[in-house]
């Protein structure tokens, strides 16, 4: 018996030991593994991308997206745990080189935390392919295009116009780089106008064969090779070694999948953008929407938190209050800048101001108004250059504690320019006649009516020496420099961010983004601090946008947006080129008095 019982135990034992064939893992049912997941974040980039203050709700809030809210977009996608990439649509943004230049950051800061960033294209003008270089990888089908052709300067003169029409323009200047008056009293550049003209362009040439050669990882001369030997099909593209990949949108899924077919590819469309509510039935839904229209919901309890304000200087210069021109292009008016200027300096909650300044200048007058308001604020302040901040828009930059600039930032242009264009002759010729009584030898200056007598014309050079004076002896004092040297480098000379940085116009090459954090360390706060941002001026809102400002001086000024130069702005860009040169002559015509920039850079 108990040998009987040992058995039992010892068999039990090693069967214990020792599991039988049928109990083996092996043969146990087997899960396949999931397969690897890969989150990818879609962002289309396109228009315009304006800066300035975010309206607080909205109709259109959520409608146009402004720089601010992309590069948000491309931030949140970085740091999202569950997006292991980017799918870039690129779909030909209307923006100048300083823009480009804060989204191409913005991409390389992400592919800097691991995560891989594809371009995709359909076609590609210059910025179109400026921003894709920044990517890992650019994507475009077989019937794509790109076009990257280099750099051309077209300036149109019409002096011969304005003789055909009886038209008769004056130009007044200080400096012999200031030739913002030449296109209406000139029939070609004057050698100085072809001078700084040719600088400016070899200099962005420069600096886009640069970056292409860096992106692609390509010699520079390939690059210029390329370039010269443009436009490309996707295919002629590819073997430039200028895209990657010929593939359509609907392929993007597959070429992650590449060497591994496994993987589960999910897009995120529209990643990060802010949705809008559309649903305005019933009372409930009216109500929704006149709020919406009126600018959003009630405004909320002002913030605590400890703030950086930053102000968006944008557009043409003018006294008054900021409005939008023929073309609903901002308009920059010194009650507006001055009013946020000082709401700003007077909130204790601001610990330093960071100026995002666009403009290429404007009223003389204006642009002191607000240098002056600028000059008081008694905290930190810095000046973010962006496309271009140029004589007036250099003016209200130069009293900063510190200038940023971005490379290809259009700056500089010191200097001062008064036009007047007679109209009595074209009065003349269509049967107007025109009397005239007058008391005081110098009556005439503002009219527009008659060219400046020899009296009009010494008073109005007078005037324009003594501005020129101002505006380099505060620029001299702002960048700490001899008033001589810096009155050479004045003369109405404009510079790129790069040549102003060689010259001390500018302090650094940076972003908005580098101003503000240098903004922020100035004023004592550090990197964990929790600081918001004050976005000055405020936005208009939508029912303004739409019908207008009830302000009467701002309509006054403001006018009309007529739909039919919208019309022609879209389908025939050159004409409406032309009629902005007409809107500026205008413009000058009536403030005689100007710091503003000789030409408008636009890339295609």
């Amino acid at each position: 018996m108990r040998f009987l019982i040992s058995l039992l135990l010892t068999v039990s034992l090693m069967a214990l030991a020792n599991p039988s064939p049928a109990s083996t893992p092996a043969e146990q049912p087997v899960l396949a593994p999931k397969p690897a997941k890969v989150g990818l974040a879609h962002i289309r980039i396109k228009g315009s991308l304006a800066e300035g203050a975010a309206q607080e709700g909205g109709l259109f809030s959520v409608v146009t997206e402004r720089l601010a809210d992309m590069l948000a977009r491309l931030e949140k996608a970085g740091d999202d745990k569950n997006i292991s990439g980017i799918v870039l649509e690129i779909k030909s943004p209307t923006i100048g080189w300083a823009r480009a230049n804060d989204l191409r950051q913005a991409i390389n800061r992400v592919r800097a935390k691991g995560k891989k960033v594809y371009a995709v294209l359909e076609s590609a003008e210059t910025m179109d392919y400026l921003l894709a270089t920044a990517c890992d990888e650019i994507i475009m089908p077989e019937s794509g295009m790109v076009t990257l052709l280099g750099l051309r300067a077209e300036i149109s003169f019409y002096k011969n116009l304005f003789d055909k029409v009886s038209l008769k323009a004056e130009m007044l200047r200080v400096g012999e780089y200031k030739s913002a008056g030449e296109p209406y009293t000139r029939t070609e550049m004057s050698p100085e106008f072809r001078k700084e003209m040719e600088e400016i362009i070899d200099d962005l040439y420069a600096h886009l064969v640069q970056t292409v050669a860096d992106g692609r990882k390509l010699d520079k001369e390939k690059v210029q090779a390329a370039i010269d030997a443009g436009p490309h099909t996707a295919k002629a593209a590819l073997e430039w070694g200028l895209i990657d990949r010929i593939a359509y949108d609907d392929e993007l899924e597959d070429v992650v999948r590449a060497g591994n077919p496994s993987l589960d590819v999910k897009v995120t469309k529209d990643y990060g953008k802010k949705k809008i509510d559309t649903d305005f039935s019933g009372f409930a839904g009216m109500v929704k929407m006149m709020n919406m229209m009126m600018g959003g919901e009630p405004a909320k309890r002002t913030s605590q938190k400890t703030k950086i304000a930053v102000i968006y200087a944008e557009g043409a210069i003018m006294s008054g209050p900021s409005t939008a021109d023929l073309f609903g292009e901002s308009v920059m008016g010194s009650d507006t800048m001055v009013k946020a200027i000082r709401t700003a300096n007077d909130d204790p909650k601001v610990k330093a101001i960071v100026l995002r300044v666009n403009s290429p200048g404007g009223s003389a007058l204006a642009s002191d108004l607000i240098w002056r308001a600028l000059e008081k604020v008694d905290k930190p302040f810095v000046v973010s250059m962006g496309d271009v901040a140029g004589s007036g828009g250099y003016y209200i930059s130069m009293g900063a504690d510190r200038i940023f600039a971005e490379p290809a930032t259009i700056t500089g242009s010191i200097g001062v320019v008064g036009l007047k264009i007679a109209l009595k002759g074209l009065y003349e010729k269509v049967g107007i006649n025109t009397t005239v009584i007058s008391r005081g030898k110098n009556s005439g200056v503002m009219s527009s009516l008659d060219a400046y007598n020899d009296d009009e014309r010494a008073a109005l050079q007078k005037s324009l020496d003594e501005i020129y004076g101002q505006f380099t002896r505060k620029a001299a004092q702002g960048r700490k420099m001899p008033h001589d040297e810096l009155e050479k480098l004045a003369r109405g000379r404009v510079y790129t961010g790069v040549t102003a940085l060689k010259h001390g116009l500018v302090d650094e090459l940076g972003t908005l983004e580098d101003a503000i954090a240098y903004a922020t360390k100035k004023a004592g706060l550090k990197p964990e601090d929790k600081v918001e941002r004050l976005e000055l001026p405020k936005a208009r809102s939508p029912f303004e946008a739409l019908f207008g400002s009830m302000d009467e001086d701002a309509q006054m000024s403001a006018g009309k947006v007529d739909d039919v130069m919208r019309v022609v702005a879209q389908f025939a860009p050159e004409i409406a080129d032309h009629i902005k040169a007409a809107a500026l002559a205008g413009m000058l015509a009536r403030d005689g008095r100007l710091t503003l920039m000789p030409f408008r850079i636009t890339v295609k």
